[in-house]
């Protein structure tokens, strides 16, 4: 049998009882934390065991590297409660969400833990080995978290660039980080993305591309996106890298899914420009290549880059500089990468598409 650990924590004490059947690692088993608060009493309530902090809570569990159910209940028995869910390197899984005093709600997600946490390569750093999970927001209450080994999730694997990856620092921020709050447990996103990458430099690096198809199995869908730092990539090669991809990816039994590039914040009066829409310096118009990809083989395309193309000049040059970084809001003026908001944008979009081509992730999105 499983062993299990349950923690039960008070505003003035800690308690914690173990009940352990068999031999198997604690890593392999359940790990339950719950906070109690005495109904009697205004005290906050008492922090689950594994966490600590006011705002934001953190919590941490000595797991190894796989694919987890984490199960959280937010609210508390004594006040009212503002939460948002964050795990790993900035993975959002619960946007911001209010309690009422005495209001407690279980949600439940499935979780991809990796070292390095973030990025494949290391980029901006490798984090702490295990689960991270943050509670931010004006007065963050969390009162259980439980994690436990899931059982063969549907995985979505991410391809792509630093428009996609887990942006390590703020105010970046990839859509592959904002897309995990629309996918409910049994289903989990793995962020292989890097900062940097072209549809080359990606295949080619054991720990990108390889490191994706090693895991894939029957029905995983493997995401990929490329163009943005595919400045000085021919069409010819371009079209062996996303082909050389999709066939990988099919030989392990995969769903391989080409998504266009989203468009730079680039604009001649009120049109977006040739390199804004990714006609590289080549000439080769590179969103373009990847849909006669797709169509050559039969693989789902999400159209980003008509998408955000929609999006960003419906809104025109002033607003749409919202989706992006700007030196007055984030300190740093950048047409490329997004806001948080820009990327819950993109994210939207990308969602979007996958309902539209009916993939194998639709079932599992909230």
């Amino acid at each position: 049998m499983v062993p299990t650990i349950r923690t039960t924590a008070t505003p003035t004490t800690n308690r914690t009882v173990f009940r352990t059947f068999g031999a198997l690692v604690l890593s392999l088993g359940t790990l339950t934390a719950t906070g109690r608060a005495h109904a009697a009493t205004a005290s906050p309530q008492a922090l689950p065991a594994g966490c600590s902090g006011t705002s934001p809570i953190t919590c941490h569990y000595a797991v190894a590297p796989g694919d987890y159910d984490v199960t959280v209940s937010i609210g508390s028995t004594a006040s009212a409660g503002s939460t948002a869910m964050w795990v790993e390197a900035r993975r959002l899984m619960l946007d911001t969400t209010k309690t009422a005093a005495g209001t407690v709600t279980q949600y439940s997600f499935t979780v991809d833990v990796r070292q390095p946490e973030g990025e494949p390569t290391g980029e901006g750093g490798t984090g702490t080995p295990g689960l991270d999970i943050r509670f931010t927001g004006s007065a963050p209450r969390v009162a259980a978290v439980s994690v436990k080994p899931a059982s063969r999730p549907l995985v979505a694997y991410l391809a792509g660039d630093s428009t996609v990856c887990d942006q390590p620092t703020a105010p970046y921020t990839g859509w592959g980080q904002m897309i995990t709050t629309a996918v409910g447990p049994g289903a989990v996103v793995a962020n292989y993305a890097d900062a940097g990458e072209s549809s080359g430099s990606f295949l080619s690096n054991p720990v990108l591309f390889p490191a994706i198809v090693s895991k894939v199995k029957s029905g995983d869908l493997v995401f990929i996106q490329f163009g943005h730092n595919d400045k000085t990539t021919t069409a010819s090669a371009y079209k062996s890298h996303l082909t050389t991809m999709v066939n990988e990816v099919r030989a392990k039994g995969g769903v391989p899914v080409l998504v266009t590039p989203m468009v730079r914040h680039l604009f001649n009066g009120n049109q977006l420009t040739p390199t804004a829409m990714h006609v590289n310096s080549l000439g080769v118009d590179l969103p373009a290549q990847m849909r006669a990809v797709g169509g050559s083989l039969h693989v789902p395309v999400i159209d980003l880059t008509a998408k955000s193309a929609a999006l960003v000049t419906s809104l025109g040059p002033t607003a749409s500089a919202a989706l992006y970084l700007r030196a007055s809001v984030d300190g740093v003026t950048d047409n490329t990468h997004f806001s948080q908001y820009g990327a819950t944008k993109m994210a939207g979009l990308v969602l979007q598409g996958i309902r539209e081509q009916h993939l194998p992730l639709v079932p599992y999105l909230r």
